[in-house]
């Protein structure tokens, strides 16, 4: 929005040619979510203490110390789509149709996570929204964001497909990391594909988020990471291809995504501030489902959906932890681990709070840099 008001200002008034550069929009956007959740998060967290009323918004699978934590206020995910949403509203630009694409992702996986909390916290349904009922909207948010933004569905030897007049290319091709020749095209199946790995997030980070700041920390790490790859992904400098030479697709507008990226991970800060340990507000499903659907929505726009599991590889092993518990005691009748998802696991080894965080954290940043390594080793 401001990038579309001020650049044509900047011959009257050359500050404002500073707009015209995705990095300082990228620096700008970072900032200003962190500043908006600093500012707003005290009052935010005071609203939703009074209006929950003290209920208990802790989960029932958990381990039993965790009872303490009863009467936290939740749903401060709230707070965080706001200060994505504004930020990334004002410094991105707006013709861009991957920023609205990630955008409206996010701000629909976020209202699929508000319908579920808010079942849990006012009327007092524990279960929440039904899996299939989630995995449903889930699917009708990214499919229908796909349909109305990338509209021009035009695969390899596939006829094109306009909707609703608005053009945009989604590229079929998968790219494997550390292969620099491999980009197979699925073609068709590109888009269950696709579809896959953004849910397969969206609930990934929601199952990591049972401990204070667990879930957020790596969602900054991996939000950072992602917003160096769409930097890379769509920045020529002065004729020169960075992703040409990285062995990378170029992706034309492929930068704007970073600016959302580096949103998501400003207002991620400024939650941690309040969601460390001791946490006083958790974030909820209109968190954590909505920061996972960000996360994928990231890794398929930038052509990274390979490389996401390496990105997001803890959020991977919290979901696999619960897959291989699930499967395990329906078919043998035995757990595998003590309690799933994984992060439980450690809490009934004995494993202080803290200290399964912070190694969590570490072993998110080493992710993140394996998968910055696979920009130079292809």
């Amino acid at each position: 929005m401001l990038y579309r008001w001020l650049v044509p200002l900047a011959r009257a008034f050359p500050p404002f040619n500073v707009f015209r550069y995705p990095s300082f929009r990228i620096v700008a956007s970072g900032f200003l979510a962190l500043l908006l959740g600093m500012v707003l998060g005290p009052w935010f967290i005071r609203e939703l203490a009074q209006r929950q009323h003290g209920a208990s918004n802790v989960r029932e699978d958990v381990p039993e110390q965790h009872k303490r934590k009863g009467g936290t206020p939740t749903m401060g995910g709230g707070l965080i789509l706001f200060c994505i949403a504004v930020p990334t509203l004002l410094l991105a630009d707006l013709d861009n149709r991957f920023v609205l694409t990630a955008l409206a992702v996010t701000l629909g996986y976020g209202a699929i996570g508000f319908a579920d909390d808010y079942l849990k916290v006012v009327e007092k349904n524990s279960k929440g929204l039904a899996g299939r009922l989630k995995l449903f909207w889930q699917t009708v948010v990214f499919v229908g964001a796909i349909l109305v933004f990338c509209t021009d569905l035009r695969f390899h030897g596939a006829p094109s497909f306009p909707f609703f007049g608005v053009g945009s290319q989604l590229d079929s091709h998968v790219y494997f990391p550390f292969a620099r020749h491999l980009h197979p095209d699925l073609h068709w199946a590109y888009l269950p594909f696709a579809l896959l790995v953004v849910v397969g997030t969206s609930n990934g980070v929601n199952l990591t988020d049972g401990l204070d700041g667990l879930a957020i920390g790596p969602t900054i790490v991996s939000a950072v990471t992602f917003a160096v790859l769409a930097w890379v992904a769509g920045t020529i400098i002065a004729g020169f291809d960075i992703a040409s030479y990285l062995y990378l697709p170029h992706i034309a507008g492929a930068e704007e995504l970073a600016v959302f990226g580096a949103s998501v991970a400003g207002s991620g800060i400024a939650f941690l501030w309040y969601n460390a340990y001791p946490a006083t507000v958790f974030m909820g499903d209109v968190g954590s489902l909505a920061l996972g659907g960000a996360l994928g929505s990231l890794a398929v726009l930038t052509k990274n959906e390979l490389l996401s599991a390496i990105v997001d590889g803890l959020f991977l092993v919290e979901a696999l932890s619960v897959m291989i518990q699930v499967a395990s005691f329906k078919l043998t009748g035995k757990r595998v681990f003590r309690m799933a998802p994984i992060h439980h696991h450690y809490e009934l080894k004995g494993w202080a709070e803290p200290k399964i965080i912070v190694r969590f954290w570490i072993v998110s940043i080493l992710l993140s840099l394996a998968s910055l390594a696979s920009l130079k080793l292809r």
